[in-house]
């Protein structure tokens, strides 16, 4: 790094479509364009194991094709992207650094590979610090993209071989990790506009809005506010509604807050979790079930794709010398909401509906509870219980591939 030690100010611009994303990191590399790079790695041929990185810096642009042994986006990031980087933000001249995302990735993803992935000895936070996430939403057909069943290989976007990750996911993901969003394009008609919005307001409801036509960069990162989370990886035990989200409903738009003391029903957990996939944009949060009182789950459903893991033990399932290794944050929310018989362990999930009947969502989430003889029949029966929750599910229930760096990351605990 320079001679005072700073950490390079990076700016990351993400969206489905790539002409949009890029128009907007354009906008963003020409508030400072002779000390901005503009870095943009092209997966369009990554199965076969080609990447093109384009590096754009003052008056001079250079594209450089990429030929990987194994053709995957972790491998891009370790062997060429977090190292261009590093090297850029050693350069003299490179005042700031602008990442223009393809449009299969998640920004999440990057900045976890930014914290945890290893470089030459130390990791890129050392070297960089996120200004902002801006994410670009193609008015027209996001939240048709935000609702779909499609997999990313299905519209020629898919990342390796073995993505089997769904538009919707990526797509919702991209808004909910937005410091700031940028509106592309016309909806067809007002009503559709309304209702996008409506739900961008409750998937990333503090980050300032512009359109494309309209695009102020200096404006639009002034707006960022200073709880942003730029850059900043959720956790299966953090908040669940970040910025605190409009909880009123509008344009059909709803927000639906689950929470409950009662373990569910495996078994009828399972028949229920339909009931998140027809209608739903966004599910997430920590539900625990009787079969496995010991652990927390982590629940993330978007348009028709929803995923269970697990989130680690509950700290009522641990003794009090193990509480040093975890967060003070955690155990002062737990602090706040301990019950005598259930400890910290309850059902918390925030879903975001856009079709679906809330009233309906409760009901079957309800249902799913134990009843008053569940309950009374105790831990050892519990323990019989058929449990289609394994250390991984996913719905539809069929194999997947390799999970993201951030799904590896709250699997295994680490944050």
């Amino acid at each position: 790094m320079g001679t005072d030690a700073r950490r390079m100010p990076l700016i990351m611009v993400a969206g489905i479509r790539e002409d949009q994303v890029g128009t907007t990191a354009e906008a963003v590399r020409a508030q400072d364009a002779a000390g901005t790079a503009l870095v943009q790695h092209d997966l369009r041929e990554i199965e076969q194991g080609v990447v093109r990185r384009r590096v754009r810096h003052g008056d001079d642009e250079r594209v450089t094709v990429l030929e990987l042994a194994h053709g995957c986006v972790s491998c891009t990031l370790r062997e060429d992207f977090l190292p261009l980087l590093r090297g850029l933000c050693s350069a003299p001249d490179v005042e700031r650094i602008v990442v223009q995302l393809d449009p299969a990735l998640e920004p999440e993803a990057i900045c976890w590979a930014l914290q945890h992935v290893v470089v030459d000895g130390r990791t890129l936070d050392d070297d960089v610090e996120i200004s902002a996430v801006i994410t670009v939403v193609d008015l027209p057909s996001w939240l048709a993209d935000a609702g779909s069943e499609d997999e990313l290989a299905e519209r020629g976007l898919a990342g390796s071989p073995d993505d089997d990750r769904t538009l919707a996911q990526v797509a919702v993901g991209q808004v909910e990790f937005a410091d700031a969003v940028v509106l592309a394009g016309s909806a067809e008609d007002r009503w559709n506009q309304v209702r996008t919005e409506a739900v961008i307001s409750r998937l990333t409801p503090s980050a300032p809005r512009v359109h494309l036509d309209a695009l102020d960069v200096p404006a639009l990162l002034a707006g960022v506010p200073e709880l942003a989370r730029r850059g900043q990886i959720d956790w299966p035990h953090g908040p669940l509604l970040r910025g605190q989200p409009p909880l009123d409903t509008e344009a059909g738009v709803a927000v639906v807050l689950f929470e409950e003391r009662r373990p569910f029903h495996p078994q009828r957990l399972h028949e229920a979790m339909d009931v998140l996939l027809d209608g739903v944009v966004r599910t997430r949060g920590r539900a625990w079930v009787a079969s496995q009182p010991d652990v927390a789950l982590w629940l993330e459903s978007a348009g028709g794709g929803l995923r269970v893991g697990h989130a680690g033990p509950w700290l009522a399932a641990l003794d009090r010398d193990q509480w040093a290794d975890i967060p003070a944050e955690r155990q002062v929310r737990a602090s706040l909401n301990w019950d005598d018989y259930y400890g910290d362990r309850m059902q918390e999930l925030v879903v975001i509906a856009h079709e679906a009947d809330p009233r309906d969502i409760t009901r079957a989430l309800r249902s799913a509870v134990l009843t008053d003889d569940e309950i009374a029949a105790g831990r050892e029966e519990w323990a019989t219980y058929e449990d289609p929750f394994g250390e991984w599910h996913t719905d539809p229930c069929e194999p997947t591939g390799a999970d993201s760096p951030a799904d590896a990351a709250r699997d295994s605990g680490t944050y």
